[in-house]
């Protein structure tokens, strides 16, 4: 657990969990994961995490183009946040 993965969740209004396939931070519905990484984060990153079922990604370091073009496409209910800004927001149905 770094004190990162803390800030952002109280940033995002959220309860900090962490652990090991646990999401970072829970947020009624809302699963959140806080990547602190030196690259930015590539589409099976992105694929990978939805596929565990979390709702928001907070990335660092950003997004490759890859991986905001599939999240617009596929994955509709994500949301992708770097650093305090939306790259992708939510789409509803």
């Amino acid at each position: 657990m770094s004190t990162y993965e803390k800030r952002k969740a109280r940033e995002r209004r959220g309860k900090h969990l962490g652990g090991p396939g646990e999401p970072d931070y829970v947020r009624g519905e809302t699963q959140g994961e806080v990547k602190n990484w030196n690259r930015p984060m590539g589409k099976t990153d992105v694929m990978e995490e939805a596929q565990k079922g979390r709702t928001e990604i907070v990335s660092r370091r950003g997004f490759t183009e890859e991986a905001i073009a599939y999240a617009q496409r596929y994955r509709p209910e994500l949301r992708l946040i770097h650093g305090k800004k939306t790259v992708k927001p939510r789409r509803r149905k």
